[in-house]
């Protein structure tokens, strides 16, 4: 018997991939999202499209399925995360509320949270790996942390007091082909890559001072995680990423090298985040799960197609 599943969040850059995924895997996929994907025709063999925000819309949507994808999210990059904190709390709660609910009148069998790292507080740089359960006494730096910590909260007790099992994944920063570029809500990859590629003198400007320490995780392996994870019997909520950092001084370079040029950064006030992240990693790699692109080699994948864009928009 063929499994079915719905992604909430399909037309967005993770969940678009997490489809393809799924049907690889063998299975019936519906996707929902306020949006089909923008770049590649959705793999889904059903796209609904949908605003979850709706009581009605998130019950029609997960009706007739045995697991759930819950990646639906209004969320972005600093810039944007620092500046709509109301409308971040807002619309995810309100998607998560119904889509946790109609999984729960539904009777689904298996349920996935997309929550993230943001629930973790701000770290030194060179301080010790946090674990999973360091996550409290909570202290995020932003709303968007704390309403990501609520999620998985409220996922968790839909799934005692109804019978699904619960799987929760902290997402490390994303990155890869076909993600948001630009608009105020892409990721530092992307958006470097973006400067690089519309940069006529080799000049940047990049918020901070370049001292602040990331990972970034490449889509793919990001995806094999989640997939690894709801297959598994790990009930806890677990991280997923990869243990090589940077800093965003050297994501600068990386990012230059994969174009090929020489690239002087202007460091300029912005919203920056917490200084340093470092997250253990056991709980997911305890499940088989490897990550296979290094930071380089994704960003030689991504940098080329986020200059194709650039190109394409530039006429």
């Amino acid at each position: 018997m063929t499994n079915r599943a719905v992604v909430c969040g399909a037309g967005g850059f993770i969940g678009s991939h997490l489809v393809r995924r799924l049907r690889a895997d063998g299975y019936w996929v519906r996707g929902v999202d306020l949006k089909e994907p923008e770049w590649t025709p959705s793999a889904a063999d059903e796209f609904v499209v949908a605003d979850l925000r709706g009581v009605e819309a998130a019950t029609g949507a997960l009706a007739g399925v045995d697991e759930v994808y819950q990646l639906a999210a209004d969320m972005g990059g600093m810039g944007f995360i620092h500046h709509a904190e109301t409308e971040i709390m807002r619309n995810s709660m309100l998607v998560n509320l119904n889509v946790v609910e109609a999984a729960a009148r539904h009777g689904v069998g298996r349920f996935f949270l997309a929550s993230s790292v943001c629930v973790y507080r701000d770290m030194e740089v060179g301080e010790a790996e946090l674990t999973e359960d360091d996550a409290y006494p909570a202290f995020p730096d932003n709303e968007y942390g704390w309403e990501k910590l609520y999620a998985e909260r409220l996922v968790a007790a839909y799934g005692r007091e109804h019978g699904f099992e619960a799987r929760i994944a902290r997402f490390q920063n994303c990155y890869g082909p076909e993600g948001t570029w630009d608009g105020g809500r892409e990721k530092a990859p992307a958006a470097l890559s973006r400067k690089v590629a519309q940069s006529s003198d080799g000049t940047i400007e990049v918020w901070g001072d370049g001292t602040a320490v990331r990972s970034f995780v490449y889509v793919d392996d990001l995806v094999d995680g989640v997939r690894r994870l709801m297959d598994s019997d790990e009930v806890r909520p677990t991280n997923i990423g990869t243990r090589e950092y940077v800093s965003v001084k050297e994501l600068v370079d990386l990012v230059a090298a994969a174009a090929g040029r020489e690239i002087t950064p202007q460091w300029v006030p912005g919203p920056v985040g917490v200084q340093a992240r470092n997250f253990s990693n056991d709980r997911i790699e305890a499940l088989g799960y490897a990550p296979k692109n290094e930071l380089a080699a994704g960003l030689a994948a991504t940098y080329p197609w986020v200059e194709e864009q650039v190109r394409r928009a530039r006429g």
